[in-house]
């Protein structure tokens, strides 16, 4: 029972601030957000951590795209 409660944390903590790629993703294909995680973790340990690269990458485009869209009009100066 307890190890399951801190699974759970742990879980929480990383959906909460690993930038949410995985379920971005998950969202746009119409996959299981375990599925694509795994795929990473598989490929990163298969070609020593190149997909990694790519998730910081989607985490980047992903947080400028959000920035990007709460910029407010010029109008509204």
């Amino acid at each position: 029972m307890n190890m399951s409660v801190s699974m759970q944390k742990i879980q929480d903590f990383f959906e909460a601030y690993a930038f949410g790629v995985c379920t971005r993703l998950g969202e746009k294909l119409g996959m299981a957000t375990s599925s694509i995680r795994l795929f990473f973790i598989y490929a990163s340990f298969l070609t020593f951590g190149s997909p990694v690269l790519i998730y910081l990458a989607l985490a980047f485009v992903m947080n400028m795209r959000k920035h990007l869209r709460k910029r407010s009009p010029i109008w509204d100066y």
